[in-house]
Order: C-alpha cells, then structure tokens, then sequence
C-alpha cells in the first residue's frame, strides 16, 4: 500500500514538472538582443509566411545614401569663369546658402575671380571675407578646408588691401589649424604660409602679437610660426623701423612656451635679431678705430647684445635670450679677438 502511494507522488511530481515545461513553452522569449533586454514572442509558422505584408516590408532594403565627394582643385589648376560679371552676382547668395554644396562652388567661384579677374571683386572684398570667416566655422569639413583654400588665394592676390579685414581671417584660420583633423590643418596651415608671404610684416606683425599671448597653446605655436616667418622679410632696416626691442621682448615671451614649436620658433627669431642688431651696432666703429686713444675708442663702443638684452628684458627673460644666442655670441667674440691686435694685446 505505501509502495503505491509512493509510486503516485513521483508520478505527479513528474507530470507537474512537464506541465510546467509545457506553460513555459508559451510564454513570451526574453533574452537580450543588440545588448538590450527584449521582451518578444517566439515566432510561429504563420508569421514566417512570406505572404505576410509585414514580414515582406521588413525584408526590403534600407534606401542607401546618397555620397558626395568634393573635389579640392589646387590654386593652379582651376580654370577661368565664362562670365565673370555673372559670376561675381551669384557669389554672395552662394556662400550665405544653406546647401553646403553650393557654398563650396561659391568658394571656388571666388577663387577663380581672385586668380583671373581680382580687380572685378576688389570692390566687394568687404562683404566677401566675412563670409569666408563664416565658411571657416562651418561644422562640415569640406567646407572648411574649402574656405581656407579661398583664403590662400585671397591673400596671394589681394595682398595688403585686406589689412583692415585681416584679424577675423587670422583667428580662424590660426584655430583651424590647430584642429585634430589633419587635412584642414594643413589647408589652414598653407593659407597662414600664403599669407605671411604676400602680407606686408609691418602690416601684419601688429595683428600677430595679441596671438602669442592667446591662452590657447596650440593657437600660440602657430602664430609663433607666422611670426617668425614675418620678422625676416622686414629685412635689416625694416626691423630698426619697426623697434627691434619690441620684436626682441616678444619673441623672448615664447621661450618658456608650453609647447616646444613655440619655443623653437622664437629661437628663430632671437638669432635673426641678434644678427640685425650687431649689424647696426658693430663692436668696432671704424671711424675710431684709428684713433691713438684707447679710452675715446671705448667711450664711442655701441652697446654690446648682452647689455641690450639686459636693458630692455626682465633678469630671467634676459638670462634665457642669451642662453639662446650664447653660441652665436662667442663665435662672434672669438673672431673679434683673432682679428684685433689691440684687443689680442690686452688678453
């Protein structure tokens, strides 16, 4: 009797458990797909069913989208407008339309006019460059990279007439060059190289100096680099005009520059000026240098470059500009000794 009883327990313990199984069977499946949990039913014949209109729509393809390569024509390589007047009225609605395509045809546009016919946009320069600046800040690269193309060619053409208009330009193309994306990098960098070319330094040193004190770093590094690009085209008497201690105390502010382009580019600089300097300021005078007086040929000595340096910078700025023109210094020291016989006398 027990034997039995025992027998009908395991037996429904059994058929509890398959039904069980069964009622799990059809419930809905919940696992995660894509690694969200999803609640879904298990699919049956009749959803497989390819009359289904609904399983037929989702077997469809995606519509695919459409990819619009920009080509980026180099400066000597565009061709001339047919019509240049006719160009020239549709440039401005060009570059201020929402169509990003058309305001890359636009900035070709310009850049066509500025190469072949720069005198028929001279006058619109004015409303033309803010509108490039605008170009400048777009989000979409091409037209970036387009617009600092343009800028290049405005400058090789236009040179100083866009003095007044430069600093808007200058900002934004010294931060794009400065981005992470390398191909409008090296466009903005190409359109600084063009513009410290074709632009007057006097001009354009002014505009260049409020950049190195930018609190951007990298923003300072490139307009280092323009700014020693510049200061040799003033050329020797260029620089005496323009004060060589301004250019000496502003190129001595980068040495200590947080990133080393900077820092390099100010040595660049500094040598440059040490250079001009003792050129205007030689350490022998030679209307003196026959005079029987020792003590009136050392009255009349100009300022050497260490008192200069001293005379015009902080002690640490000084100290760090001599550090950097010290060889240059005592190579020009040493051939001083070798050639004077008074001076070789004394030591």
């Amino acid at each position: 009797m027990a034997s039995n009883t025992l027998k009908d327990m395991n037996s429904l313990h059994v058929t509890e458990k398959i039904s069980d199984c069964k009622a799990s069977l059809t419930k809905p499946c919940v696992g995660k797909m894509n690694g969200k949990s999803e609640d879904r039913p298990l699919p049956n014949s009749a959803s497989l069913d390819s009359s289904d209109p609904k399983v037929v729509e989702a077997e469809k393809p995606e519509p695919q989208i459409a990819i619009v390569e920009v080509e980026y024509t180099e400066s000597e390589n565009l061709d001339n407008v047919e019509d240049a007047d006719a160009v020239l009225k549709s440039v401005l609605a060009g570059l201020e339309s929402k169509d990003w395509i058309s305001v890359c045809d636009a900035l070709n546009n310009v850049r066509r006019l500025s190469i072949f016919h720069k005198e028929v946009m001279l006058d619109m320069l004015e409303k033309v460059i803010p509108l490039v600046v605008k170009s400048l800040k777009n989000p979409r690269s091409a037209v970036c990279k387009t617009a600092c193309m343009t800028s290049a060619d405005i400058f090789s053409a236009y040179n100083n007439h866009i003095t007044d208009l430069l600093e808007p330009l200058l900002t934004q193309l010294l931060l794009k060059s400065s981005q992470d994306k390398r191909f409008v990098c090296e466009a903005a960098d190409k359109a600084l190289i063009s513009m410290t070319k074709y632009v007057s330094p006097t001009m354009l040193l002014p505009k260049l100096q409020p950049c190195l004190k930018h609190r951007n770093p990298r923003i300072r590094a490139k307009a280092s680099l323009c700014f020693s690009r510049s200061v040799p085209r003033l050329g020797v008497e260029g620089i005496k005009e323009y004060g060589i201690d301004k250019l000496v105390q502003a190129a001595a502010s980068q040495l200590s520059d947080q990133l080393p382009e900077s820092r390099e580019a100010a040595r660049t600089v500094l040598l440059e000026l040490q250079t001009v300097y003792e050129k205007l300021n030689p350490l022998t005078n030679p209307e003196t240098s026959t005079s029987s007086s020792p003590e009136e040929e050392q009255i009349l000595e100009p300022v050497t470059w260490e008192i200069f340096c001293q005379s015009k910078l902080s002690a640490l700025s000084a100290q760090a500009v001599l550090r950097v023109t010290n060889v240059a210094t005592v190579t020009a020291r040493e051939s001083l000794v070798t050639a004077g016989p008074s001076s070789s006398a004394q030591s």
